[in-house]
């Protein structure tokens, strides 16, 4: 969801200041082919199947006999992902005789987990999708520090880059298991074709392409308004490319303000769409009502009838295709990266990290076999899901579509934009009805106020930041 979310997410180093043009050309072709890969690929389009050219997952990682432990493993995910996710935790059990339960969080994962521990029954591993929330948590010592069997087995299969996201102070604390590529335009192919459009490349052509939409009868974007995150992350890929990699980063760790001229100029080329009510499903009151997997079931509910023409978030969309719409990807549902805006294409990435809430060793086995291939191949398989792990085999995944996600993702190092509301502390970027949330909750309510929305965004921040 955000990565789950969501995606997206230790930035200190991570979010370095060096060029990321390569990087972000490799995602964009690389999202380009996923396209093309989509038109004509003969290997499914979807998640859920099964179905990836590896037949036999390799226990590359051995684990302890755990036979009476039992643990908890809590999450954001729901629905779909829950249940892929339930997958990995079974084969887990299988391995090593030890008793699984997944608990679900909520949304507000700071908020779940700090009660839980304050309460003195944390979950034993909890999945966290903001860096922001890692450190803070990391500074109360609620987290544990990875053992040296997990941290070797980190050391093998992720980049520096993502084990820095896990790190904080110079300990390292999360394996990053699940990611996400949040820069993805997913569009009906009937509503395109019907209105004679394409695939948009800039910025002011998904406008004209939303317009043409409008035209010809079909709201054009669906925006899932009721859930902050997802317009933190519209914000975020037009904010990257419109001011640059370097701007992103000090915004991100606000060493800039939210009233910066930069801010102001993202917010007014977002305001392009949300200002336009014929736009957007519902207007912006439509949208504000409209959660983030009821902004693509009703755009892919009936391929025949699309609610919508387009609508953006991450590779996990496809979760929601696959499991709830009668669409298929890469026939009726098909996707191209977020229009550059004044610049490169952006490329905003996303991911969960596993932490330790109990020093155990179950707990930190758990971690160890969620930082191995062997862990990321068993939801690999079964699709609409994309890992950091470097030494995964990319036949384990179900289609050419996910594929080129994969590659593009692992072949982008260290080189790569963290989700920004992911690296803020909960209470700005992760929290529902405050922070960021709100204030761009508030901007979808009323485009035109600008300023009230970066002196919104720069109030929450200064709090939080402190």
């Amino acid at each position: 969801m955000r990565m789950s979310g969501r995606t997206t997410h230790s930035t200190r180093t991570t979010r370095t200041t060096r060029a990321t043009r390569t990087t972000i050309a490799l995602c964009a072709v690389a999202t380009l082919s996923l396209t093309a890969a989509a038109c004509g690929s003969d290997d499914g389009g979807g998640g859920g199947g099964g179905n990836g050219g590896a037949e036999k997952i390799k226990e590359t990682v051995k684990l302890p006999d755990l036979k009476g432990e039992n643990l908890q493993v809590a999450a954001v995910w729901t629905g779909a992902e829950q249940k892929l996710f339930g997958k990995v935790l079974a084969e887990f059990e299988k391995r090593t005789g030890a008793k699984v339960e997944f608990v679900p969080t909520g949304d507000n994962v700071a908020t779940y987990i700090g009660s839980k521990i304050e309460g003195g029954k944390p979950p034993d591993v909890a999945m966290l999708p903001q860096v922001g929330v890692l450190q803070q948590f990391a500074d109360k010592g609620w987290v544990k520090p990875l053992s040296p069997a997990t941290k070797k087995e980190l050391g093998k299969n992720f980049s520096k880059g993502w084990q820095d996201l896990g790190s904080h102070k110079g300990k390292q604390y999360g394996v990053y298991y699940k990611a996400a590529n949040k820069s993805l335009i997913w569009y009906s192919t009937k509503a395109f074709t019907d209105a004679g459009v394409g695939e948009a490349k800039t910025w002011k052509d998904f406008l004209s392409t939303a317009q043409t939409l409008a035209d010809s009868g079909v709201e054009p974007v669906s925006v899932g308004g009721a859930d902050g995150w997802v317009l933190t992350d519209w914000f975020e890929n037009i904010y990257l490319s419109q001011a640059g990699p370097e701007k992103y980063d000090q915004l991100a760790k606000h060493e800039i303000k939210w009233t910066d001229p930069s801010v102001k100029k993202a917010l007014t080329t977002l305001g392009q769409l949300f200002g336009k009510k014929q736009l957007l499903v519902g207007g912006s009151q439509g949208a504000l009502q409209t959660e983030f997997p009821k902004s693509v079931t009703q755009t892919f509910a009936d391929p025949s009838a699309p609610g919508a023409g387009m609508v953006f978030e991450a590779d996990f969309v496809g979760v929601n295709i696959t499991s709830d719409t009668k669409s298929k990807i890469g026939k009726d549902a098909k996707v191209f990266p977020f229009p550059s805006v004044d610049g490169e294409p952006p490329v905003v990435t996303g991911g969960d990290a596993a932490v330790a809430l109990k020093d155990s060793k179950a707990a930190q086995a758990m971690l160890t076999y969620l930082a191995s291939p062997d862990a990321a191949a068993v939801w690999a398989k079964e699709g609409s899901f994309v890992s950091p792990n470097k030494n995964l085999d990319l036949s384990f995944y179900p289609n050419s579509v996910q594929r080129e996600i994969a590659r593009a993702l692992v072949g982008a190092g260290d080189d790569f934009r963290f989700d920004m509301s992911d690296q803020a502390p909960a209470a700005f970027g992760g929290t529902k009805g405050e922070g960021e949330w709100k204030a761009l909750q508030d901007f979808l309510t009323d485009p035109k106020d600008v300023a009230g929305a970066q002196s919104a965004l720069e109030a929450a921040a200064a709090k939080a930041y402190k």
